[in-house]
C-alpha cells in the first residue's frame, strides 16, 4: 500500500470502492468506478487490474453468497458452470494477446444499445421465473454457454460482465432478475478469481491496498445485495439500464477523445 498517501485520498478511494460494490452487486459495472478511482489515488498502472481484481473478488464473494443462499441451484449445476466460466476466462485472457481490444469495443457498441432498449421496453422483464419450462438439459446447455462466452469476454476485456450475465440469464434461461443476478455474481466471481491467480503469479497486485479496499467493497456489496433482495426486479432492472447506458457512453468517449 502507498504509505505516503494521505488519509483523505485513502478515505475517498474507500468510499468510491464501497459505491462501486453497492452498484456492482445489483447490476455489474463496478469497474467503471474502481479503475478510475485507483488511478486517481496514484496506483501504478501495472498494478491496476490485479489490485482491482483482488478487491472486487472479495466484494463479489459477499454478493454471491447472499444471493445464492437458499436459491435452490444444484451443486452439480453450479460446478459445471464454474468449470466453463474458468475455461472461458482463461481462453479469453489468452486471446487478448492475439486480438486488438479495439475490435471488442466496436462489438460492444453494437451490442449495448439493443440491451438498453430491450430493458427499457420490456417493463415486465425478469419479474417471473419460468426456467423450469426449459427442462434440465436445455437449461444447463444455455446457462453453460452463457457462462463460457461471457467469461471469455471477461478474460479479454471485462467491463459490464455482470450486466451481460444477468441480462442473458434472465432472457435466455428465463430466470427472474433476482435469480439471474445471483447466478451472475457466482459466475463473475469465478472469472475474477481465475484472472486474480494469474495477476498474483505475475506479481501485479498491491496486496495490502487490495485487501483494504476489498473490505470496503464487501460492505458495498452487502448493502447493495440486501437492497436488491428486498426490492427485487424493481431496483435491479433500472440499475441494469443505467449501467448499460453508462458503459456505452464510456466506451464511445474512450474511442473518440
Amino acid at each position: 500500500m502507498h504509505i505516503t498517501a494521505s488519509f483523505d485520498s485513502l478515505a475517498l478511494l474507500a468510499i468510491l470502492v464501497f459505491l462501486a460494490g453497492f452498484i456492482d452487486s445489483m447490476a455489474g459495472g463496478g469497474g467503471l468506478i474502481t479503475l478510475p478511482a485507483y488511478l486517481h489515488y496514484g496506483l501504478r498502472p501495472d498494478l491496476l487490474l490485479g489490485t482491482n481484481k483482488l478487491s472486487s473478488s472479495m466484494g463479489t464473494l459477499v454478493a454471491a453468497v447472499k444471493f445464492l443462499k437458499g436459491s435452490g441451484f444444484g451443486k452439480s449445476f453450479l460446478f459445471i458452470l464454474i468449470f466453463l466460466s474458468a475455461a472461458g476466462s482463461a481462453l479469453g485472457a489468452r486471446a487478448i494477446t492475439l486480438a486488438p481490444p479495439e475490435a471488442i469495443k466496436y462489438l460492444l457498441i453494437v451490442t449495448l444499445p439493443p440491451v438498453a432498449v430491450f430493458l427499457a421496453a420490456r417493463h415486465n422483464f425478469g419479474l417471473s421465473d419460468s426456467s423450469s419450462s426449459l427442462g434440465e438439459n436445455r437449461l444447463l446447455a444455455r446457462a453453460g454457454a452463457i457462462a463460457f462466452f461471457v467469461s471469455f469476454y471477461d478474460g479479454m476485456l471485462g467491463p459490464g460482465t455482470g450486466t451481460f450475465l444477468a441480462v442473458a440469464f434472465a432472457r435466455f434461461c428465463r430466470y427472474d432478475l433476482l435469480s439471474a443476478t445471483g447466478l451472475s455474481k457466482f459466475i463473475n466471481l469465478t472469472s475474477n478469481m481465475a484472472a486474480l491467480v494469474t495477476f498474483l503469479a505475475l506479481g501485479k497486485v498491491d496486496i495490502r491496498l487490495g485487501l483494504a479496499m476489498g473490505l470496503a467493497g464487501m460492505a458495498g456489496n452487502y448493502a447493495g445485495s440486501h437492497l436488491a433482495l428486498k426490492k427485487g426486479a424493481g431496483v435491479i432492472r433500472p440499475a441494469l439500464l443505467l449501467i448499460s447506458g453508462a458503459l456505452l457512453a464510456k466506451i464511445i468517449w474512450d474511442m473518440v477523445r
